[in-house]
């Protein structure tokens, strides 16, 4: 079986002179992409097996109805939008209506179809990511009460494993800037557990953790010992519910671009900046100061080019 990798390999070559009606899988293969790569509890395959057979009329039903027609709770149907990548079930079903209406719109004398290249339908999905996680921050307030406890975390550690590691780079670099001791952790196994136990000797509270897919086993053993080391986890990842989100205090879970070989982060990097933006406004005199100060360090030896 090839690996999720491989599988958008073959499905997203990026060819601009074919045309969309040979580029555009169908409606099912569409919902099948979307299904088959998470595990699904079989609760969950019949609610994955039921929009498959009734995508044109289910991609409009509220989540009751649908949670009625399937024979299932509504809180199943909420974790089996969460299993296959989204905030809840009003984003999940937005991305069901638009496949919903490409049906409908491939049926004879419809309007021509979006000619879009894999390129610009990537762009269009993690548009849709964004607008997902503008109407999660119609709500701040989790995002604001986690920057706090992150900005008093001294030291704040940041882990990101295998290719997590570079969202945890981008937010331990612009962190070090406001914050007087961030430590990175981007390397797994003992190497991690001793960095969290230190963290946690020397006066830390907070670990912020990213965890993008695949998952990596590491990540949630890392998770484990944060949090029997004393330590509250805040995590940044594409699913709020499963093993990982068992393991944090705080969970913010964001979608990533998938329509491509590598998935892109335009939302978890976003998510980053929020937090970030907490963490500044929960100590303005400190941010303040440090930021002065590293101007004029950076000043002195020339760090950047003059624009």
């Amino acid at each position: 079986m090839p690996s999720p990798q491989q599988a958008r390999a073959q499905a997203s070559a990026i060819t601009s002179g074919r045309t969309a009606e040979e580029t555009e899988p169908s409606p099912t293969a569409r919902l099948r992409e979307l299904f088959d790569g998470p595990r699904l509890s079989p609760g969950q395959r019949r609610i994955a097996q039921y929009l498959i057979e009734h995508i044109t009329e289910a991609a409009f039903l509220s989540i009751t109805d649908l949670a009625d027609r399937v024979g299932v709770s509504q809180p199943s149907v909420t974790r089996f939008a969460a299993a296959v990548g989204f905030s809840g079930y009003p984003a999940l079903r937005e991305r069901l209506q638009a496949i919903a209406l490409a049906a409908l719109g491939s049926a004879p004398g419809a309007p021509a179809p979006d000619r879009s290249n894999e390129l610009q339908a990537a762009v269009d999905a993690e548009i849709e990511n964004l607008e997902n996680l503008r109407r999660d921050f119609a709500d701040p307030d989790q995002v604001i009460e986690v920057g706090r406890a992150l900005s008093r975390s001294t030291p704040l550690t940041v882990l990101g494993l295998r290719i997590s590691g570079a969202l945890a780079e981008y937010f331990a670099y612009a962190a070090r800037r406001i914050h007087p001791d961030v430590r990175l952790v981007t390397k797994g196994g003992t190497v991690a557990y001793d960095a969290l136990l230190q963290s946690r000797e020397a006066g830390g509270t907070w670990l912020l953790a990213f965890s993008m897919p695949r998952h990596a086993q590491e990540t949630l053993t890392a998770l484990r010992v944060a949090r029997t080391a004393g330590l509250k986890v805040a995590l940044v990842t594409d699913l709020g519910l499963g093993p990982l989100a068992d393991e944090a205090d705080a969970v913010f879970a964001t979608g990533t671009g998938s329509r491509l070989v590598f998935d892109s982060y335009a939302a978890p990097v976003m998510m980053s900046s929020a937090l970030l933006q907490a963490m500044t406004d929960a100590d303005p005199e400190r941010t303040q100061a440090r930021l002065e100060a590293y101007e004029q360090v950076s000043e002195q030896h020339q760090f950047f080019l003059r624009d």
